[in-house]
């Protein structure tokens, strides 16, 4: 991982998996190796897949799109975002998105550092066959992140 002064190089591949079901996540950066200063993460995702209108309490959240199309829902407003597409999401702001109608990849950056905690709780919760609404809710508070749509058919 970090030499001793923090540099790191990933190549294609590189990172540790995150088996969240039907999607996998790779860390690239989290807060150990940004110094706290951001998350990366890679994932590739099924079509139609998405998750609930939610909001990240104190973290702001961005996208880029690696291949396929996401559909970004921020606040009342839907924008479709094929490959190539950054999308800026400031703390606070309720959004969701959807996959596009073919498997696709983005980057999610995170800032500061954080997620990887929700990513981890989540894969143990699917993986147990406990992800009920309660504990999805349980998971999501203790990492800032405020549910505030249904979760939709397919997330899980």
């Amino acid at each position: 991982m970090p030499s001793a002064d923090g540099s790191y190089v990933f190549r294609p591949g590189d990172g540790r998996q995150i088996d969240l079901g039907n999607f996998t996540m790779t860390v690239k950066g989290d807060e150990q190796s940004t110094s706290g200063l951001f998350t990366l993460l890679e994932a590739d995702e099924p079509p139609n897949f998405g998750p609930p209108m939610h909001i990240h309490h104190g973290i702001a959240e961005a996208f880029y799109v690696l291949e396929g199309e996401y559909i970004i829902f921020i606040r009342d407003e839907e924008s479709r975002c094929p490959a190539g597409s950054f999308i800026f999401i400031p703390a606070e702001v309720p959004h969701g998105f959807r996959v596009g109608e073919s498997n696709s990849r983005k980057l999610n950056l995170y800032l500061p550092a954080s997620m990887v905690g929700y990513f981890d709780d989540l894969s143990v919760a699917i993986g147990s066959g406990e992800a009920d609404p309660q504990v999805l809710d349980d998971i999501a508070i203790r990492h800032a992140v405020e549910v505030i749509g249904p979760v939709p058919e397919g997330y899980l």
